[in-house]
């Protein structure tokens, strides 16, 4: 299968494309940067194509012969309009172009931010309320993608059914070692901070229910070649781990890797009790269901040698491949 990504070389998306690469695939990666990571343009059945999400015709171009479009990337915006124009309206141009295209099965990469604040249970069918841009930016695309159904022929009236298939996977915290020299890993600070913190003797301090159901990139991977290798349509997926970590427990992972520290963990109480995502579905469906702790302790493995290095004034790469506005 000829596969069109976008994202394919970030935090996630190296690790699709790497997946997907290895189960035979044929893939054009839509990158802003070609070659930044040269793994990932040398994997088989792979060609980086130069393009980012404003750039229409680009990506016009390129589908032309796919028949599934991933859609990884994010666009960003830090106002309502840039942050609409950005990821929503490019998101639904990729989506018509795709149909269009005659691509027949489009995956987009949405958030557990679309469902909005936990409350209780929150599965598949739990009713979207976001409650920040970034959440209602992913729930609007998600209402796009699933109501694709039609074109109009008239205000009223219905014409052309759509052909394509459409699916949605809402990720959680989703962590990475990079999966090739100078790749990606997440944008958040939270595993460097900590393993600089005990590199140095200083104390930390976390909120003692303070965490969620990592999962690693990796792992996730996995989800993204099964739904696409799927006949699925209209379907939509959280891809967590199982199991709640509270970083609490992550830095104790990084004092365990350290036994000369003198930091300390400090936890303090709080009132509330995590609610957690139900993973079933990806379970039922796939047989798909993670426990990321192997995973975290490798990746604060990871982040105590990058402090390390760091810390003896070695210049390293940037390991964030961040949008800006």
């Amino acid at each position: 299968m000829k596969i069109f990504i976008t994202g394919g070389t970030g935090n996630i998306g190296q690790y699709v494309t790497k997946a997907l690469s290895e189960a035979g695939h044929e893939l054009l990666v839509y990158t802003r940067t070609p070659g930044r990571v040269p793994g990932i343009g040398a994997l088989p059945g792979v060609t980086e194509v130069r393009g980012n999400l404003s750039d229409y015709k680009a990506m016009e171009a390129a589908l032309k012969g796919c028949g599934t479009v991933i859609h990884i990337a994010l666009g960003w915006g830090n106002e309502p309009l840039s942050m609409l124009e950005n990821d929503t309206r490019a998101s639904v141009f990729l989506m018509e172009a795709a149909e269009k295209a005659g691509v027949g099965q489009f995956i987009y990469t949405s958030s557990t931010a679309a469902a909005g604040p936990m409350r209780g249970d929150t599965d598949e069918e739990t009713f979207r309320r976001p409650d920040d841009l970034y959440g209602a930016t992913k729930a609007a695309t998600e209402l796009y993608l699933l109501s694709f159904r039609q074109y109009y022929a008239r205000q009223g009236g219905r014409a052309e059914p759509v052909k394509m298939r459409r699916n949605i996977i809402r990720p959680g915290y989703t962590f990475s070692n990079p999966a090739f020299e100078g790749g990606a890993s997440q944008s958040d600070k939270r595993f460097i901070n900590i393993a600089r913190a005990v590199l140095q003797n200083r104390d930390m301090t976390f909120s003692q229910s303070d965490g969620t159901q990592f999962i690693s990139s990796g792992q996730i991977a996995q989800l993204y070649r099964k739904l696409a290798e799927s006949d699925l349509n209209e379907e939509i997926f959280f891809a967590l781990g199982r199991v709640y970590t509270t970083w609490g427990e992550i830095a104790r992972m990084a004092l365990d890797m350290t036994p000369g520290s003198a930091s300390k963990v400090i936890l303090q109480p709080d009132d509330w009790k995590p609610f957690r995502y139900k993973v079933d579905k990806m379970e039922s469906v796939f047989g798909l269901s993670f426990d990321a702790t192997g995973e975290l302790r490798e990746h604060m493995r990871w982040n105590l040698d990058r402090a390390r290095r760091e810390l003896a004034g070695e210049t390293l790469h940037s390991v964030t491949h961040e949008f800006s506005d």
